[in-house]
């Protein structure tokens, strides 16, 4: 079920994994794809990889007439690769609430986001209750093409600088005649476009020349977000530590994108991947979830109700 039965709460708030957990799952999702330098291998782990989440600590001296002391802040998560004053620019332009600071709202919004944008059971099939044997396959294949397609994971860089170390190594064996200005392309470093003026790919606004962007490899380094701006097209929630599927021209989290290519489960949270399931006001179950919410009576071929999207029987919907 996708919420608890006794107190009706969701997975997000019911049972958060923890911070181990989630490195693993990020560090699956990462493998075997372009963006495994992320993650390192578990040792004695059988070829397990984990996310190597980026923490940055910030200290700073407290000056009074007594004994120095010192103000730390922990980032459970910060983007790599940048310096401490780039990184902890990225995070002003965040909003306060969502940023991931340790002990604080932003670090518990984060662990909730990993767990809603990237479900474990989206990517492992071993975590899913409800493929049929035959279908495991097609879910393993379903989860090779989307590694392959459309899984990112966007750069932090200031304005122009976006793949800009990569592209150099590319460059230092091109002839001086070969290398023609030319429109950018994806993967390709971002020239200033005309009038000089870099402008946010949702809002539009400038991007000033001193502040960090956020850049996706996929769509190509003429492109840029402002950091607050990163967010699923879909739910226009912010991608969680940078992490998007590349989908007709725009981001998109985890779920959405699955959602956007195979139905969803209103019952257990999980892909469907048979081809006969049930359907009702817009949603979807696998025909065995498509049961009362309390009395878990198969409800196929009979009257139903539904509250807030949870299936109830007529008998139990005349009790509550």
């Amino acid at each position: 079920r996708k919420i608890c039965k006794s107190c009706k709460c969701s997975q997000e708030d019911h049972s958060l994994s923890s911070d181990v957990e989630d490195d693993r799952k990020i560090g699956r999702l990462l493998s075997d794809s372009k963006y495994a330098t992320l993650t390192a291998r578990v040792k004695g782990g059988d070829g397990v990889r984990i996310y190597k989440r980026n923490r940055m600590i910030i200290t700073n001296p407290i000056v009074s007439r007594k004994d120095p002391t010192f103000d730390t802040i922990t980032y459970e998560w910060a983007p790599p690769g940048l310096t401490q004053k780039l990184a902890i620019q990225y995070m002003e332009l965040i909003p306060k609430e969502m940023q991931p600071v340790a002990g604080t709202e932003g670090a518990y919004y984060r662990r909730r986001q990993l767990m809603r944008q990237l479900p474990i059971y989206d990517q492992d099939p071993s975590h899913c209750r409800g493929l049929a044997e035959g279908e495991v396959k097609v879910m393993e294949d379903f989860v090779k093409k989307y590694k392959a397609d459309a899984l990112g994971v966007g750069e932090v860089a200031l304005p122009g600088q976006g793949g800009s170390v990569k592209e150099d190594e590319k460059r230092q064996d091109k002839t001086l005649a070969a290398s023609k200005p030319s429109e950018s392309t994806n993967g390709a470093v971002d020239s200033a476009p005309a009038g000089g003026q870099r402008c946010c790919e949702i809002c539009k606004q400038a991007v000033p020349a001193d502040y960090p962007v956020v850049y996706v490899d996929r769509a190509g380094y003429s492109r840029q977000w402002h950091p607050a701006c990163f967010v699923c097209c879909k739910c226009s929630e912010p991608l969680v530590d940078l992490i998007y599927f590349w989908k007709n021209g725009a981001v998109w989290c985890g779920r959405h994108y699955c959602e956007s290519l195979r139905p969803r489960c209103a019952g257990c949270d999980e892909i469907i991947f048979s081809e006969d399931y049930q359907q009702a006001e817009g949603m979807t179950w696998h025909k065995r979830h498509f049961a009362c919410l309390e009395c878990e009576t198969l409800l196929t071929g009979k009257p139903f109700s539904l509250d807030k999207a949870n299936l109830l029987c007529t008998t139990c919907r005349k009790s509550r």
